[in-house]
């Protein structure tokens, strides 16, 4: 598969795995804890609108007072007090985030419910109760479960004189809140205590609202009423909320019809907040404005008292704004009304119920909740992503690849930020940052080392084609520089030779004799292979090779011997097996000798330099005079017990000043015939009387050996020899050398 398809194909997985995960409820949730934590985070703290205040009881309330440290225990009158207090101040709408169903004795109840009657704006918290109920059937038999949430409402004395009621149900992921409701599903859609506070807030303009709605709508509005004063108690209200809702979901166009109405309302940012609430999602998430106290926070004793030395007096202005009251204490973690939050402090001060739903109203107010992307938007940017960083994390090299993919991660979260920070739009974050950057990054690299692993094993498999093993893994493991692996050492040096190549050279076109050189190269190689030569050197129709190692290591010596027999029994069956005549012929010679790179012009070959070498191959050479197969000097099979051998005596090759002693390798002792034992046995006094001068001696010992030894071809060598130097007027060299005038 080219490369550029695998970069694509792990893009893809990386892509997938995205994809993968945001269909499983754990994105969500990882999303939610790290992803919406670090964008709350980054952003910082951010103003609410100015039209929301909450007034807060506390620890301190009671005593400031005068009363029972537990509000529970206050009476009902200082509730109506605080009512007739906001009022009087302009507040545009009050809201109480507490439990009221319970007395407080009647007059104080009446007290209170008078200060919300009279005010006209007051909206209270209703109880939700929610709860398995088991489905039986007509023999009581239990099929299964349902889960049932049913509405209690404050005292009637005092839900009969409230504008609103509403409930404000917090669903929880784990510890923490993150959403809320405008509308209770489980609850026969009923308004939630934001939802109907904003509704409250907007009143004041709810004629102008209507005629939007008519203008725009292409349903009857009948049931809607016509003016603010027509909606006198919480069940208009309700009925109004829900009318106006179900208006929304009946007319799915309507909202954009009434954004595309050029707006008569001077005061359009009701109307606006109005059709984000009716024409939204019933689930929102919250956007938070900061920690605990964000949202301008008053003392309640502050405000029944109208002064508090901890707050200027403009601090208590409350006029146009809507006014949540409950418990919320700024000081205590323990505050029994209180949620954790992406912005709990370090202290483990949490947000307070009254405070969130304080800020639940003003992202209503403002239109301006957490919007995340919609399913189908979220997959396709987890697509894009990983399938981008993915493929550019494998196609492009491996530093510039993760500087990229980095780079592009950061671009992606600058600008999932941005947008976070202006419009509240919520991008996936952690999905991929935390699953798919880090999963491209390792099967990326893992894959382009996986490629350069298969490239080296490649340029490797292609070196050693030309230079021993181990040096080809010296150079493509490091940055060897080809001269440092050059050396000079001691070992053993093997020279071969075809018989009749020339012969065979002369009868084959070039094609047909190099595929014939090739099998006959493979045959040889393999044979010295298997008995671990280091370096091979392929010489025309000859080969070069070598052992190496230390002089008292007898395997430096052992191995070339025994892959000599090895070779010619190999490629006697070679030219066997082809009708081919003439044997292998090997000449063998330790000592020192260079291994390594030699040439020039930028242009070398990995060769076997040295005077070993030459004698290698002079001995070799050798093999053509004496009619032999296998030759060595005398000290390559010193110490091998286990070879036949016969010692040749000594020879003076051309060019050389010394005389070496060359002994014949003629098989191993399990292998070797009766033959060539005997031959061995009576060669060596004959040779012994050539070496002393004794030349008649010597010439009548091998006349008598080829006798029963015809074909023995360095018994007829020495014998011409001897003749030589028994002919009148020869001038014989000195005894026991023989100088080869010929190589």
């Amino acid at each position: 598969m080219k490369r550029w398809l695998w970069g694509i194909a792990i893009g893809g997985a990386v892509a997938a795995s995205g994809i993968v995960l945001a269909l499983t409820p754990f994105q969500a949730q990882l999303e939610n804890r790290v992803g919406l934590y670090s964008l709350f985070h980054l952003r910082g703290v951010r103003p609410p609108p100015a039209e929301v205040a909450i007034v807060a009881i506390d620890g301190r309330t009671g005593g400031k007072l005068g009363l029972s440290t537990l509000p529970r225990e206050w009476p009902r009158s200082i509730h109506g007090k605080l009512v007739d207090e906001l009022t009087r101040r302009g507040a545009a709408a009050i809201v109480f985030d507490l439990d009221l169903r319970r007395t407080r004795g009647e007059q104080q109840d009446q007290a209170f419910a008078r200060a919300i009657a009279a005010s006209n704006r007051v909206v209270l918290f209703e109880h939700l109760n929610g709860r398995r109920q088991p489905i039986e059937d007509q023999q009581g038999r239990t099929h299964g479960f349902v889960w049932v949430e049913e509405l209690e409402s404050p005292l009637p004395v005092l839900a009969n004189a409230a504008r609103a009621l509403g409930p404000f149900p917090l669903p929880k992921m784990g510890a923490a809140v993150h959403q809320f409701w405008t509308f209770k599903t489980s609850a026969r859609e009923a308004p939630t205590m934001p939802a109907a506070a904003l509704q409250v807030y907007a009143l004041q303009r709810y004629e102008l609202w209507r005629a939007l709605l008519a203008a725009s709508t292409r349903l009857s509005l009948d049931g809607l009423p016509m003016k603010a004063a027509d909606v006198r108690d919480v069940q208009q209200m309700k009925a109004l909320m829900q009318g106006t809702r179900h208006l929304f979901e009946q007319d799915p166009e309507l909202a954009m019809r009434i954004a595309e109405q050029p707006s008569a309302d001077p005061l359009s940012r009701s109307s606006a907040a109005l059709l984000g609430l009716y024409a939204g999602n019933k689930e929102r998430y919250l956007n938070y404005y900061g920690p605990p106290g964000t949202i301008p926070t008053l003392p309640y004793h502050a405000v029944i008292k109208g002064t508090d030395p901890n707050l200027a007096p403009e601090a208590l202005n409350v006029a146009g704004k809507v006014v949540f009251v409950g418990y919320s204490d700024l000081f205590d973690p323990g505050q029994p009304d209180r949620f954790f939050t992406v912005f709990t402090r370090d202290d483990g001060v949490d947000l307070s119920g009254v405070e969130i739903a304080a800020t639940a109203f003003a992202n209503l107010l403002n239109n301006e909740s957490v919007k995340p992307l919609a399913a189908g938007a979220t997959l396709l940017v987890l697509l894009c992503f990983g399938l981008i960083v993915g493929t550019l994390v494998y196609l492009l090299p491996a530093v510039i690849g993760v500087a990229v993919a980095i780079g592009l991660s950061g671009a992606y979260a600058f600008g999932a930020q941005m947008s976070f920070n202006s419009a509240g739009a919520w991008w996936p974050l952690a999905t991929p940052l935390l699953v798919q950057l880090p999963l491209a990054l390792l099967v990326g690299l893992f894959a382009q080392y996986r490629l350069q692993h298969r490239r080296v094993q490649h340029i490797s498999e292609a070196i050693r084609q030309y230079v021993p093993e181990s040096v080809s893994r010296m150079l493509t493991a490091s940055e060897l520089a080809p001269g440092d692996v050059n050396k000079v050492t001691y070992g053993t040096c093997l020279s071969t030779d075809m018989a009749g190549f020339s012969t065979i050279a002369e009868k084959m076109a070039p094609g047909d004799l190099a595929r014939f050189l090739n099998e006959y190269f493979e045959v040889l190689a393999q044979a010295l292979k298997r008995h671990d030569v280091e370096v091979t050197e392929f010489r025309a129709d000859a080969i070069m090779c070598a052992w190496t190692g230390s002089v008292d290591d007898t395997a430096v010596r052992h191995r070339p011997v025994q892959a000599a027999l090895e070779a010619a029994q190999e490629i006697g069956l070679f030219n066997m097996q082809r009708n081919l005549s003439g044997n292998l012929r090997v000449g063998l010679a330790d000592g020192t000798f260079y291994v390594g790179h030699a040439g020039g012009g930028g242009h070398f070959v990995y060769s076997i330099v040295g005077d070993c070498a030459n004698t290698a191959s002079r001995i070799e050479g050798l093999n053509k005079h004496l009619g032999t197969r296998i030759l060595a000097t005398g000290t390559v099979v010193v110490g091998q017990d286990a070879l036949l051998v016969r010692s040749l005596g000594n020879y003076r090759f051309v060019g050389k000043t010394e005389a070496l002693p060359i002994t014949e390798v003629m098989a191993t002792k399990g292998g070797a015939t009766a033959s060539q034992v005997e031959l061995c046995e009576r060669f060596a006094p004959a040779l012994a009387a050539f070496e002393l001068g004794n030349w008649a001696q010597a010439a009548e010992q091998f006349e008598n050996l080829l006798t029963s030894f015809s074909q023995d071809g360095p018994t007829r060598f020495l014998l011409e020899r001897c003749r030589a130097n028994l002919q009148p007027g020869a001038t014989p060299a000195e005894p026991g050398i023989i100088a080869m005038t010929a190589k």
